[in-house]
């Protein structure tokens, strides 16, 4: 099935469609020179698509994405939203592939091709955004560190999840609290994903993230 037809049976408009499909095209012929992700398929990428739109009722700008990789979620919320997109990506030719993509979609954005470990201490950046996602493979309190330094007073950590156990629930809750935040919300947003939305209540500690940790040895696992 083309990928118009996937999306549209997301209920979203004409203009839309066309913009994301346009998108997942882009994707999908950059995947065949290099591994941008892992969906190889229309129907891969429609799902993609679908999942990355679930945060846009959250997210409000100045808006940020942490490890963007091939674009999920940032560029289909900047396609449905409109909103100027800050994308982080340490990998040089990921980087170039999110410059293309916004040029070629006509989006508002930058790029910084830096790890978010380092990007986090840019003065220019840190905790200058009212929400913030990161779609990266990696625990919660790994993601929840990366993200809420960045995140200004009162703003939002959005991150994407599957399942958490209690393990991981407890372990992201102290970690929030480590980092000026706290967990506010969990929803369920349809096939076994769920958002879980950290608060910004207070500054982030100046020693976070860590430059070499964040990942390796998340906070409270």
């Amino acid at each position: 099935m083309a990928l118009e037809e996937l999306l549209a049976a997301q209920g979203l408009g004409p203009r839309d469609v066309a913009a994301l499909a346009l998108y997942g095209r882009l994707v999908l012929e950059a995947n065949r020179h290099f591994n941008v992700t892992g969906a190889r398929t229309p129907e891969e990428i429609a799902r993609h698509i679908a999942d990355s739109l679930s945060v846009v009722p959250y997210v409000k700008e100045p808006y940020v994405d942490v490890g963007s990789g091939a674009g999920f979620p940032a560029i289909p919320v900047g396609i449905v939203t409109g909103m100027p997109l800050m994308l982080i990506e340490a990998t040089q030719k990921k980087a170039r592939l999110l410059e293309l993509l916004l040029e070629r979609l006509e989006l508002q954005g930058v790029v910084i091709a830096e790890r978010a470990e380092s990007a986090g201490h840019r003065p220019e950046l840190r905790e200058h955004f009212a929400t913030g996602t990161c779609r990266a493979v990696a625990s919660a309190p790994a993601v929840a560190e990366l993200l809420l330094p960045l995140i200004g007073l009162g703003g939002a950590a959005v991150l994407q999840r599957g399942s958490i156990d209690q393990r991981e629930r407890s372990a992201l809750e102290d970690a929030s609290l480590m980092l000026g935040a706290s967990v506010e919300c969990e929803d369920e947003v349809g096939g076994n994903r769920r958002i879980v939305l950290l608060r910004k209540q207070r500054a982030t500690p100046t020693r976070f993230p860590r430059r070499t940790w964040a990942q390796k040895r998340p906070l409270c696992e």
